[in-house]
């Protein structure tokens, strides 16, 4: 039996019963979503409808009679402006519906409209609405456990991560956490942890890396009184520390491939012996995994256990670099100054805007955590209320200034001015790689690419004209 909150429920206005028709037939040919359909010419009667029903899409023609697409949107808005408005409009006056995204409508459609663009954009738009819901409830765990700072993002991509990491918390299945170093895995660990039910039970780490290899049995398992040079008490391992809760398993790609046996079992069994111990011991530990290292490129070299990484990879969780998701970059500078400005009693408000520009543009091989030393240097060294670019650390300058002359740029001087072309051609490059990155992590759609960079969709769309790209993006 399929309930009322199964349904994907679209209110439709338009004066033309022919349009009306048309989109109820496509809903009926359609799989999914499940669609609720509620149709009507008149954009009073639907207001009233809205006012009193739960809404995830409203459908409007622009031009009716004796309203408007700019009326309704007012009004849903005045509603609940969470609905996401879609215009439909003529071709030919395409200029009025993007006015209307100005003012918060989601999209618009040409008319006449086809099955193909109705279905995708009831599919886009039941999809945001679920991954809305699920990313305000992982947003409610963070900032119950961790603080409304702790994880700081803006992408959709990082959005997209989290909310997997989140969905396999209240799970039993073993997580993969993959990423470079200082992307913040274990803060995705603890994320999962404490948003399960074992959120009471222990969280235990071990970094496989900082271990040297002869202890990582022992640290993992324990050992037994005399079960080897030094072992002069018996010894609880990590595992047995974690039983009712999670342990987490840094760096699992260096694990010697002797202990990989034990571990396997560990995963398959629940089942562990300590170092000189034949007794076996069974535990009720969540495994939590993390590598910086291509787990899978080894186990098909045999450099890893094919066996133990299909069991480590039972929910895989990637977390991209810093450098594929730089619209995160300026809440994550603001977060930071904020923190080291307190930490060092220093009234430090911003980095100003030629300082913001070189951070945006820099690649951040060490990530979040390498972002977060160069703010700390940065907020130390700085002499006023605003970071400079003198105040940033040589590396970030010298990369900024080695990128903008790569081969094949431009570096030639202006003739006419005697200004070097250096500044254009960077400047060029960054917003072409930020409006690309920006639409490819809104999945094409530009009118979300254009909210999340603060700008209009006519802005983006002129901007690529001007920067001649307009057929390399999405």
């Amino acid at each position: 039996m399929r309930t009322e909150d199964q349904f994907f429920h679209v209110v439709v206005i338009d004066d033309d019963p022919t349009q009306l028709e048309r989109v109820r037939v496509f809903c009926d040919a359609m799989d999914l979503p499940r669609v609720r359909l509620f149709t009507t010419p008149d954009p009073t009667a639907a207001v009233r409808h809205i006012a009193q029903n739960s809404v995830d899409l409203v459908l409007t023609d622009n031009v009716m009679p004796n309203s408007s697409g700019d009326a309704v949107l007012e009004r849903v808005m005045q509603i609940n402006p969470s609905i996401p408005v879609v215009i439909m409009t003529a071709y030919g006056s395409t200029e009025d519906a993007v006015g209307l995204l100005k003012k918060g409508a989601a999209d618009y459609l040409v008319k006449p409209t086809s099955k193909t663009d109705i279905e995708r954009l009831f599919v886009r738009v039941s999809e945001a609405s679920v991954f809305a819901r699920e990313n305000a409830k992982l947003q409610e765990t963070i900032t119950e456990y961790f603080g409304s700072d702790a994880i700081m993002y803006k992408s959709r991509v990082m959005a997209e991560t989290l909310n997997v990491a989140a969905r396999s918390a209240r799970s039993k299945a073993t997580v993969l956490i993959s990423g470079e170093s200082g992307v913040g895995k274990e803060l995705v660990a603890r994320l999962i942890h404490f948003a399960s039910p074992r959120s009471e039970k222990p969280f235990v780490t071990v970094n496989i890396a900082a271990l040297p290899e002869t202890l990582i049995e022992s640290e993992l398992f324990g050992h037994r009184k005399g079960a080897f040079t030094g072992a002069s008490d018996d010894r609880v391992g990590r595992f047995e520390q974690a039983h009712t809760g999670t342990i987490f398993i840094d760096e699992v790609g260096d694990v010697p491939a002797a202990v990989q046996v034990k571990l396997l079992r560990a995963i398959q069994f629940g089942e562990i012996e300590r170092v000189g111990e034949n007794a076996t011991r069974k535990l009720d530990v969540r495994i939590i995994a993390a590598t910086n290292r291509d787990l899978k490129a080894m186990a098909e070299s045999n450099r890893f256990r094919s066996d133990l990484y299909y069991r480590l990879n039972v929910i895989p969780v990637v977390i991209p670099p810093l450098r594929d998701r730089r619209i995160d970059v300026p809440r994550l500078v603001e977060h930071f100054i904020t923190t080291f400005a307190e930490r060092n009693e220093k009234h430090v408000e911003a980095a100003s805007r030629e300082a913001m520009d070189l951070l945006m543009k820099y690649r951040y091989p060490g990530n979040v955590r390498e972002l977060e030393n160069i703010i700390e240097s940065a907020v130390v060294m700085c002499r006023g209320s605003m970071i400079t670019v003198a105040d940033l650390p040589p590396a970030v300058r010298d990369a900024a200034q080695a990128d903008a002359s790569t081969p094949g740029d431009d570096l030639s001087r202006d003739d006419a001015t005697g200004r070097d072309a250096t500044y254009d051609v960077a400047m060029r490059a960054f917003e072409t790689d930020l409006i690309a990155r920006a639409i490819r992590e809104a999945g094409g759609n530009r009118s979300e690419a254009a909210r999340a960079l603060g700008v209009t969709e006519r802005k983006i769309r002129s901007r690529l004209e001007r920067l001649g790209i307009e057929s390399k993006t999405p």
